[in-house]
């Protein structure tokens, strides 16, 4: 039997294009690429996402964390942005270009994508698929079975692996016939289109390119705490405070041990030094302006303490990272 890597994103294209595969007698294995900015979740909890795709028959499945490697992209993304901090180009050859080299100690034959012409303005017009398939070295060994019939042969298809009459011609953002082809598989579970990546998201977005901008430590931590919070840029200094107790709990457990923290002796934010010196008045000052309780205290002349966050508070071992096999060579 031959096997196929699916580059999944658990978003109804790419389910299709794995089942349409599958269904033609090949074994698919989705492979997830995971950073603070799409799919974080399942690095604390990577048995939710085995578990997903073994709902939609997929019986092996791998879940790879590749923030060291994107954040390198993202600071200097070949093909530019798109719509705000999304590399999106770049970002489509490295998980292909990751995809191809595992091939080998996965024993897979080619890799399936749900990538449709047109789709997407920048990275799904016929240039950009073309620069995305030459520039990850996958070539002819990548299939796209959404539009496959609207492209040049596979060599899957041109070997007889897979049956080109079998495959699809899907151009646009329409997305009637992919809801069809849901249907006639049994899909009911699946994504939202383009909804799983926050650099798209109108503030975080922003914050990131601010971020790189300014030239501000973007690392594996401060990548996780980017996305959380409300961020104070000040010159050299840059603080995260939680607005919720969850966000506090999170901005707790990513830098305990790591970046300087404080909240109030009062209900309040929790604050990181991400950058930049830990002035203790104005963090003082700064978390009071956020605490309604500190506030009324001050008002009445009485005290309010800075301290440190408490463990019993603000630990919790839900958001120790669960083990994430290690990245295949």
């Amino acid at each position: 039997m031959r096997r196929a890597l699916l580059l999944f994103s658990k978003g109804l294209d790419s389910l299709l294009a794995g089942k349409i595969i599958q269904s033609q007698g090949v074994e698919v294995i989705p492979i997830t690429f995971i950073t603070p900015f799409f799919d974080w979740k399942y690095f604390y909890n990577p048995q939710l996402y085995y578990d997903y795709c073994k709902s939609h028959g997929f019986a092996e499945s791998h879940l790879i964390n590749v923030t060291e490697e994107y954040l390198q992209i993202l600071k200097k993304p070949k093909y530019g942005f798109g719509c705000l901090a999304n590399p999106c180009v770049a970002c489509k050859i490295f998980m292909l270009s990751k995809s191809k080299s595992m091939m080998k100690s996965l024993n897979a034959d080619f890799i399936i994508t749900g990538e449709v012409i047109g789709q997407r303005p920048k990275s799904q017009n016929r240039r950009a698929l073309e620069i995305i398939k030459n520039e990850s070295n996958v070539y002819d060994l990548l299939v796209r079975p959404l539009s496959a019939k609207l492209l040049p042969p596979s060599l899957p298809e041109k070997l007889g692996w897979i049956d080109r009459s079998k495959l699809y011609a899907i151009y646009g953002r329409n997305r009637k016939i992919q809801f069809k082809l849901a249907s006639m598989f049994g899909i009911t579970d699946f994504e939202t289109p383009a909804g799983g990546c926050l650099l798209t998201d109108p503030q975080i977005g922003r914050r990131i390119l601010q971020i790189l901008h300014e030239n501000r430590p973007l690392n594996t931590i401060t990548a996780q705490l980017s996305v959380i919070g409300r961020h104070i840029f000040d010159g050299d200094t840059w603080i995260v405070l939680g607005r919720t107790h969850n966000e506090n709990k999170k901005i707790y457990n990513i830098c305990k041990g790591i970046f300087p923290l404080f909240t109030l002796s009062e209900p309040a934010p929790v604050a990181a030094i991400l950058q930049g010196e830990s002035n203790h008045d104005k963090i003082k000052e700064l978390l009071i302006s956020f605490s309604h309780k500190s506030r009324e205290k001050v008002n009445l002349n009485l005290s309010v303490e800075l301290v440190e966050p408490d463990e019993e508070e603000f630990g919790d071992k839900n958001l120790i990272p669960a083990h994430l096999e290690k990245e295949l060579q």
